[in-house]
């Protein structure tokens, strides 16, 4: 199996180009910075960059929403690329071919603009997180819920 989950943010725009042919395909490639979890030794990096494809309605996807800055959670796979360049030196790099992209935080959160979006009033006792969220009130009997607290 390859699968790969990942959450970062784009290091750059994307570049989209389109196939040649009667059925055009977006071809979008960007990359994306994941942070790691933890520091290693003293190199310095907090972070881990990969580079990324994303093919069809997907790529179309990227043209449209994506920026630079932009939070993503990405499901794919992971893909060797071998070849021997025009100098003759064989080269292998890796990419992700993006299958599933979704944002990973609200557009307020994302333009720093820290602004909270209300989609329903809030239910009497409650009221809405700084992050776009409701709060579940206090006043809730647990027994009533379907799980445990």
């Amino acid at each position: 199996m390859n699968k790969v989950i990942l959450m970062g943010r784009l290091t750059r725009d994307p570049e989209v180009r389109y196939s040649n042919g009667d059925n055009a395909t977006a071809i979008a490639r960007f990359s994306i910075a994941v942070d790691r979890r933890f520091k290693r030794g003293n190199d310095g990096q907090d972070a881990d960059f990969f580079n990324c494809t994303a093919f069809g309605k997907q790529g179309e996807f990227v043209e449209k929403y994506l920026k630079k800055g932009t939070k993503i959670l990405l499901s794919g796979r992971i893909q060797n690329d071998n070849y021997t360049n025009r100098d003759g030196q064989k080269v292998s790099s890796v990419q992700i071919i993006a299958e599933e992209i979704e944002f990973a935080e609200s557009k307020s959160a994302s333009s720093g603009s820290g602004a909270s979006q209300s989609y329903n009033a809030p239910a009497e006792g409650s009221r809405p997180a700084a992050d776009g969220f409701m709060n579940i009130p206090d006043s809730i009997d647990s027994e009533e819920l379907p799980f445990n607290f």
